[in-house]
Order: structure tokens, then C-alpha cells, then sequence
């Protein structure tokens, strides 16, 4: 009985999480959730100037962004997403795309009403109008047509001095020490894996042959000697080779 529910739950295990899900399993065993953020109500949001389709939650210390139809949040150079945003937390073994494009001066930006030395008017947005209207503000690229954010005066900086931002940003993400520690942790969990997998798909015989040549030789000898023994013959009997 145990094993027959054991099958059935492991086959629907099978049909609902993707492959690229069970795949990274391993990988995220062991991996503690950031603690909660209590909400008196659902959060409010700002989209972010010079990422498009980015919103972030700025009355909290904690940085939660809203991309894509996920919440997102780094934690101890972890990042998790959900499709809650305050609850359902999974570990996300990579860098949201969006992420590098997010300013890390905003906080103080938001304080001031002031982006970059202009006035900024952000729009507050409610969280059931994000939830209603994200996904046609996407596919409209509402914020990219717009183009300003609500920031008054505001010039589009030229591509190759963002993709040259987004570098730098990204350069200093890794040399983040809590980003380093869940690197390395990540490299030593995959070459682990990596063993694992590699241990599983040797032959049976190959596995065999390692086994016998990890006995003693006094055992090798020992079973050489039953198995002839049991055929009748001695040992070292008359054996083609013989001289």
C-alpha cells in the first residue's frame, strides 16, 4: 500500500512541475526562505524609470520588485520569486534579468521627489491595478512609449551608456560578499550533483569490476578457490595455459 501511494505521488509530481523544476531540486535542498513581510494591505508600487515594465514596494525597507508577472526579492545573495507578495517564496538559482537596470540610488530618490536633479512624479499604483492591468501595459509598452516616468524634462540616456551602467552595476553585484558565499555554495552543490550523476550512469559491470578490485586479494583468492572447488576441479587445475 505504501509503495502504490508512494508511486501515485511521485507520478503526479511528474505531470505538474516542470522538468526544469524537478531538475533544480537538488540544487535548492538545504536553502532557508527569507522571513516575511507583514502587510496591514496590499502593497502599493512605482514603476522605475529606466526599467521598463519594473514596479518596486517603497514603503518597506526590504527590496520587493513586481517584473513579469513574479514578486522578486534578494536575500543573503539569494534571490527568490512568488506570484505572492507575501508569501509562496521559491529560490531562483539566477539573476533576474530586470535587475541590473534598477538604479540602487531610487530609495533616496523616491524621498526626494528627485531623479538625477529632476523632478520626479511618480505614479502610485494600487495593487489591484497592477494586478488587472500588467500584462497589457507589457504588451503596449506603456512605460516604454511614455518614456518619462513622471520625471519632468526627462532625456533617455544613449544605449551604449546603459549597457555601460548595467555592467558596472553587475561588476559591483558580485563582489557583494553574501553574494560570493552563496556562489561558491552554488558551485560546490552542482560539482556534488554533477558526482552523483555521473556515479548512476556507469555500467553495472564497470561497477562490478571496481567493486572486485577494492577486495583484498586474500578474498579474491578465497572466492576463486570456492568457485573452483564447486566445479570440481582444483585449484590451479588443467587449465589450457598450463605448462
Amino acid at each position: 500500500m505504501k509503495k502504490l501511494l508512494l508511486g501515485t505521488t511521485l507520478f503526479t509530481l511528474a505531470m505538474v512541475v516542470p522538468v526544469s523544476t524537478m531538475a533544480a531540486v537538488d540544487i535548492s535542498i538545504g536553502i532557508s526562505l527569507p522571513p516575511p513581510v507583514v502587510f496591514e494591505a496590499p502593497p502599493e508600487v512605482i514603476p522605475l524609470p529606466d526599467a521598463n515594465n519594473v514596479y518596486v514596494v517603497p514603503q518597506i525597507d526590504v527590496d520587493l520588485f513586481f517584473w513579469n508577472g513574479w514578486w522578486w526579492r534578494l536575500w543573503e545573495g539569494r534571490w527568490y520569486r512568488s506570484y505572492y507578495y507575501d508569501r509562496g517564496w521559491a529560490y531562483y538559482n539566477r539573476v533576474p534579468s530586470f535587475y541590473f537596470d534598477v538604479d540602487p540610488g531610487w530609495r533616496g530618490y523616491y524621498r526626494d521627489h528627485n531623479w538625477y536633479g529632476r523632478r520626479w512624479n511618480y505614479e502610485r499604483i494600487p495593487y489591484r491595478k497592477l494586478q488587472q492591468n500588467w500584462r497589457s501595459w507589457h504588451n503596449d509598452r506603456r512605460w516604454e512609449k511614455r518614456g518619462t516616468w513622471g520625471v519632468e524634462g526627462y532625456k533617455p540616456r544613449p544605449q551604449p551608456q546603459r549597457q555601460e551602467i548595467r555592467h558596472q552595476r553587475e561588476q559591483e553585484y558580485r563582489q557583494r560578499p553574501e553574494v560570493q558565499q552563496h556562489q561558491q555554495w552554488r558551485q560546490e552543490q552542482q560539482k556534488q550533483q554533477q558526482q552523483r550523476k555521473q556515479k548512476a550512469q556507469q555500467p553495472k559491470t564497470q561497477q562490478g569490476t571496481q567493486q572486485q578490485r577494492s577486495q583484498p586479494q586474500g578474498q579474491q583468492h578465497q572466492e576463486k578457490s570456492q568457485h573452483r572447488q564447486s566445479q570440481g576441479k582444483p585449484e590451479g587445475g588443467d587449465s589450457p595455459y598450463r605448462k
